[in-house]
């Protein structure tokens, strides 16, 4: 399992980008440079977009209203929120009518009664399923109803399991850590509906009538073992969360397809690194492994995302052949400026 080749532009080989937003599309408040152009440059080469995200407490018109105001025009049916792939979930299984406990924010109560349910908030309402989103007003009294419905038979289902929630001021507990405290209280295991699960990325290819959709995420843990696990291509673009050195270092099931500095990456060809002479090599940079060590041939100083595309090979290579590679001999790998 290697890297891909894309001979042509992604955006004119693929015909739906399924891009993440915090970490591609914006970073906080601020757009990700080029990102708002390079979109907009996608959409014109024919290429459509969903906007899929794990965020579950807020409307899919809040989120397009943001991006829109970002320089990045959305529209709410471009968006594909954790709360609708939650609803979409529970529908799976459930009847319309159904009683569910919801605790979470906006995003998620609206979800869950556009999917025909009835909407409670105490386990003495009997309800069939709990479904956890977060919300920044979450507390314990909700996390208590949740947990006791859970006790008492109620079907739990989670919006995503991340653990943490990056913002302006640090990192805070994201609604896996949430979930945590009903799990223990319960030592209940919640279906999840978010990423690295494939629910919402087929949902949201469905929803385009996607016949090549193209993940693009930052975080290889969520978004680019997502697009694996729905049997999509991936873009890792290096604005956010995850580096180069993290995919050289990546598992099976989180491998990217191709790697790009950031959304401008969607407008070029991409070519996979060809095994010679035992060096893996893309453009002038090559890589091999050696007694577990990765060894580098840089080329230039503008083949950077070359240097990470032949090292990936390598490293991969080497790991499905049943070897290891020392990850101190994998160095951090810069990624293109400007």
């Amino acid at each position: 399992m290697t890297l891909l080749s894309c001979a042509r532009t992604l955006a004119s080989e693929y015909d739906v980008a399924l891009v993440d937003l915090d970490g591609v599309a914006y970073r906080g408040p601020e757009p990700i440079p080029h990102a708002a152009e390079s979109l907009g440059a996608a959409r014109d080469a024919g290429m459509g977009l969903v906007f899929v995200t794990n965020n579950a407490s807020r409307e899919p018109e809040t989120v397009a209203d943001q991006l829109t105001g970002l320089g990045i025009p959305a529209r709410p049916d471009e968006v594909m929120t954790a709360a609708q792939a939650a609803a979409a979930v529970l529908a799976g299984r459930l009847s319309p009518g159904d009683r569910v406990l919801v605790v979470g924010g906006a995003g998620l109560v609206t979800a869950v009664r556009a999917a025909g349910f009835e909407v409670v908030t105490s386990a003495d309402d009997r309800p069939v399923a709990v479904v956890q989103g977060f919300a920044p007003e979450v507390g314990w009294t909700q996390l208590a109803e949740a947990a006791y419905a859970v006790q008492r038979g109620a079907w739990y289902v989670a919006s995503n399991l991340d653990l943490t929630l990056p913002n302006e001021r640090g990192i805070a507990p994201g609604n896996g850590s949430l979930v945590g405290v009903v799990r223990a209280a319960t030592g209940v295991d919640p279906v999840s509906a978010g990423k690295p699960e494939p629910t919402m990325f087929a949902l949201a290819a469905e929803r385009r009538g996607a016949v090549r959709p193209l993940v693009v995420g930052d975080r290889l843990d969520t978004d680019l073992g997502g697009a694996r696990a729905a049997g999509f291509a991936g873009l890792h673009v290096l604005t956010g969360v995850s580096s180069a050195r993290d995919a050289v270092l990546a598992a099976p099931g989180e491998r990217p397809s191709f790697l790009g500095a950031d959304l401008r990456s969607l407008h070029t060809s991409h070519e996979a690194p060809a095994l010679r002479d035992g060096w893996w090599t893309c453009g002038r940079a090559a890589a091999t492994v050696r007694d577990g060590r990765l060894e580098l041939r840089d080329g230039d100083a503008s083949d950077a995302l070359d240097v990470a595309r032949a090292a990936c090979a390598a490293v991969w290579a080497e790991h499905d052949a049943g070897g290891s590679v020392d990850p101190a001999s994998v160095p951090e790998l810069a990624a293109p400026q400007g």
